[in-house]
């Protein structure tokens, strides 16, 4: 397999490869030291290359020495050591991706002892199977780093502490660690944390990011395991948790992702309105939506309101002065016809601020189901009951006994009693038109005359 410095000259060229003679040219013109195809670019991209090491230092120090961003996933990369050899040989790295390189081995003390890297302020580790002992050990070496990504790692649970966890530590009931939980912080530049598609299911564990990074502003924890945000007690393994609240690790946090997660109540909504610092929420995928009965936009309505601090909702603008509005007045009328123990406390919240609201008068706009009808055929009438909802098709056939002749030979003229002298007559030509389109009502009426009558005139007049 190659080395990062092989994938480096097959794509962009090995050195002395690029500078043609020009002796013989009789012209004198500029020549770049490198062909702009050969050089190295500050954004290094060299995916699925399967590059396994680092190569010689010298040379890759001299290629890539002005790389900002390199992007090495889906490589081949297994030890530390060869990762640690790229970063010392480009110093100038502000964002590493090493993405699906299984980098489960474990950082060795003496690697971990190097200079630290200043640089670095972007990590990406997902689905690198990254041991904790090793995030730790990364922590410690990378003072700059603002940006973490952990996602789709199998981690069921979080350890900071830099030690190894036996599994034997491992509640089978709610498969917490039952070690002393370390809650001093780990590093406090840390401002943004991707942890997406990890089998975590106590927000308990959750918890643990935000007091080893005191100063996260953004955490993404969709497609995890959660089905509660309340750090629950366990009577298997003893954990009381004290008097801990959903939120009290979180002072910072501006942005939190809880897609697609186990979530299924109100009461979550709840909690999360007790975040000091939460601007930005997405929800979507919850269970809850499935056993709400309320359209999506009545689903937004009922959010906004129980989240005053939020301003923007899954996603899209700002939540606009006027729909909060909205959204605070629907939520008192909605919680109006509840039972009163069946009513959050955002509700008198909202009581206090609006106060007690008249209920909104109910207007049916749907049309009359069914309606009386005079039906007329030559000299004879008769008033029917008819659903609107039938078609002109369904009508005719209906209507072939009083006729005296087939649905086929039929022709229906529709007569509104109120445009009767002034508009006349309008023919019902549409077969699968429906009768409430008409805007038909009691009291109409609708004329039944045949096609062979009509036939017979004009071959006579003929």
């Amino acid at each position: 397999m190659p080395s990062l410095l092989e994938a480096l000259e097959r794509k962009y060229g090995a050195k002395g490869e690029v500078n043609p003679s020009i002796d013989d040219m009789p012209v004198a013109i500029f020549v770049p030291k490198r062909s702009p195809r050969l050089s190295v670019p500050t954004l290094l991209v060299l995916n699925d290359c399967d590059i396994d090491c680092a190569g010689d230092a010298c040379i890759l120090a001299d290629k890539c020495a002005d790389v900002v961003e390199l992007d090495l996933a889906n490589n081949k990369l297994t030890e530390w050591q060869e990762v640690f050899a790229i970063l010392e040989q480009t110093p100038r790295v502000r964002f590493l991706n090493l993405s699906f390189n299984r980098l489960s081995a474990q950082i060795q003390a003496a690697q971990s002892l190097r200079p630290r890297l200043d640089s670095l302020s972007y990590l990406v580790l997902n689905s690198t199977y990254v041991s904790w002992p090793s995030v730790h050990s990364l922590l410690k070496a990378l003072p700059a780093l603002e940006e973490l990504h952990l996602s789709l790692n199998e981690y069921s649970y979080v350890n900071l502490t830099g030690q190894e966890v036996d599994e034997k530590d491992r509640c089978n009931a709610c498969s917490r660690l039952n070690v002393a939980d370390v809650t001093e912080p780990v590093h406090e530049q840390l401002k943004k944390l991707h942890f997406s598609g990890n089998p975590v299911s106590s927000w308990w564990e959750i918890s643990k990011l935000g007091y080893a990074f005191p100063n996260l502003e953004t955490l993404l924890v969709n497609e995890c395991h959660l089905t509660t945000l309340e750090p629950d007690p366990c009577e298997k393994c003893g954990d009381e948790n004290g008097n801990k609240k959903s939120h009290d690790a979180f002072s910072h946090l501006r942005f939190l992702n809880l897609n697609n997660t186990g979530l299924a109540t109100w009461d979550e909504v709840d909690r999360l309105a007790r975040f000091p610092a939460l601007k930005s929420l997405r929800v979507q995928g919850w269970p809850l939506w499935e056993r709400v009965e309320s359209t999506e936009h009545e689903r937004r309505l009922l959010l906004v309101a129980r989240l005053p601090h939020i301003r923007t909702l899954n996603g899209g603008g700002a939540v606009p002065v006027e729909e909060r509005d909205a959204a605070e007045r629907a939520f008192i009328r909605y919680y109006m016809e509840k039972p009163e123990a069946d009513r959050p406390d955002r509700y008198w919240e909202l009581v206090h601020v609006h106060g007690k609201l008249d209920p909104l008068v109910s207007v049916d706009l749907r049309p009359e189901k069914r309606v009386q009808i005079t039906f007329t055929c030559g000299d004879t009438s008769e008033v029917r009951t008819v659903d609107v909802y039938r078609t002109v098709s369904d009508l005719k056939t209906r209507l072939e006994r009083l006729a005296g002749f087939p649905a086929a030979k039929m022709r229906l003229f529709y007569v509104d009693q109120e445009l009767r002298d002034t508009q006349g007559p309008e023919e019902m030509k549409y077969p699968t038109k429906q009768l409430y389109s008409y805007n038909i009502r009691s009291g109409d009426e609708i004329i039944i005359d045949s096609k062979l009558k009509h036939s017979i005139s004009a071959n006579s007049t003929a």
